[in-house]
């Protein structure tokens, strides 16, 4: 579960992590007050549980003045998707240098991994990307409770001693909050100390209960579908769409495609014993993302029926092209099928991510 800005900024502050001073409101005619308590400029963040906010008009400055005008815009926006209920209200930081540092799970190595970059805020990917030796990354064993000092000493090299002891707080919060990502971007100096300008906090869903979080997530309209339909979805950047059964074979799907130096545009998986009310609806799911060209069909059938399967992607009749592989139960009445209703069905998955990637390259 991905906490909210103002809820990850509670946390860290509690572990001693210095965040900027800020109200949360809940309607445009709360934000004159807030603007007068805080002082002085502020900038106002849209709550929604998306990334890439300031790109999307989700963050926005003000001033005592427009405080109420510049929060009415925002409570009347859509953010990616999700309506605007909640804006925290922040004072403008004076900043005069900005760091990255997120701690995650390397599970090639089956242990905490922790980033750290002389740089932050919303281009960090494009740095890591372009200069990789910019990013310092250090892998914790999960025997230590702390982050060991020859560590951060590696990881702050040249750097504030103030860093030091934000990193040992930001491990705090990722052990003991089963987290799955802690991560402050920027983590900025100002002329009143280090602070954490931005925060993300994900608490492994497993571990909500022992966490006593009890899950309130806003979502999309397609993300509450594949919730209400039992499907594991996930929305992606790309133009291709994925319907597979079974993570593995989905995730094999997505690294196909980007193998072939393209990109998916969601991950469904619709799970074992799918039956054609359920293929149905999980394609038009899949088929109402706008960036969607073409959708990858990727079902091995065991207690999946394939005949079930070809009868769910022609009722769901939709626009875009659909390529189907299918394997196993009922393959040949499956494949009469949709070769009778004009569909393209090739042999193998790596034939139907090509043919996929060339569709949508079209």
């Amino acid at each position: 579960m991905k906490l909210l800005e103002y809820e990850a900024k509670k946390i860290f502050s509690d572990y001693g992590i210095a965040i900027p001073k800020s109200t949360l409101i809940v309607s445009q005619h709360e934000a004159a007050d807030a603007c007068k308590r805080i002082g002085g400029s502020v900038v106002l963040k849209a709550q929604v549980d998306v990334g890439g906010r300031g790109k999307a008009g989700g963050i926005l400055m003000a001033t005592e003045e427009n405080c109420e005008s510049v929060a009415a815009e925002l409570f009347g926006k859509e953010i990616k998707g999700l309506a605007v209920k909640e804006v925290l209200v922040e004072e403008r930081l004076s900043i005069q240098k900005e760091y990255f540092v997120s701690i995650a799970i390397d599970r090639s190595r089956r242990s905490p991994v922790i980033l750290f970059a002389e740089a932050g805020g919303v281009e960090i990917e494009a740095t890591a990307g372009e200069k990789p030796d910019t990013v310092r990354t250090a892998h914790v064993s999960p025997l230590f409770q702390d982050v060991p000092g020859f560590i951060l000493r590696y990881l702050t090299h040249g750097c504030e001693k103030e860093i030091m002891p934000v990193i040992s707080a930001l491990y705090r919060v990722f052990r003991e909050k089963d987290a799955l990502l802690a991560e402050i971007n920027p983590l900025v100096i100002t002329p009143s100390g280090v602070l954490a300008a931005d925060a993300k906090l994900i608490i492994d869903d497993n571990a909500l209960m022992r966490q006593g979080i009890v899950e309130n997530r806003d979502l999309t309209e397609r993300e509450a579908l594949a919730e209400k339909h039992g499907f594991s979805y996930v929305e992606l950047n790309g133009s291709i769409g994925v319907i597979g059964n079974g993570a593995g074979l989905t995730m094999a799907t997505l690294d196909l495609i980007a193998h072939h130096h393209s990109a998916a545009a969601n991950f469904l998986d619709v799970g074992g014993g799918a039956g054609s009310d359920r293929v149905m609806h999980a394609v038009s799911l899949v088929a109402s993302v706008p960036s969607v060209k073409v959708i990858v069909v990727n079902l091995l059938g065991g207690i999946t029926r394939c005949d079930e399967v070809a009868r769910g992607i022609i009722a769901a009749g939709v626009s875009q092209r659909v390529i189907v592989r299918l394997a196993g139960t009922n393959e040949a009445e499956g494949r009469a099928l949709l070769e009778g209703a004009g569909y393209m069905m090739l042999d193998t998955m790596e034939d139907a991510v090509a043919a996929a990637v060339q569709e949508a390259s079209s």
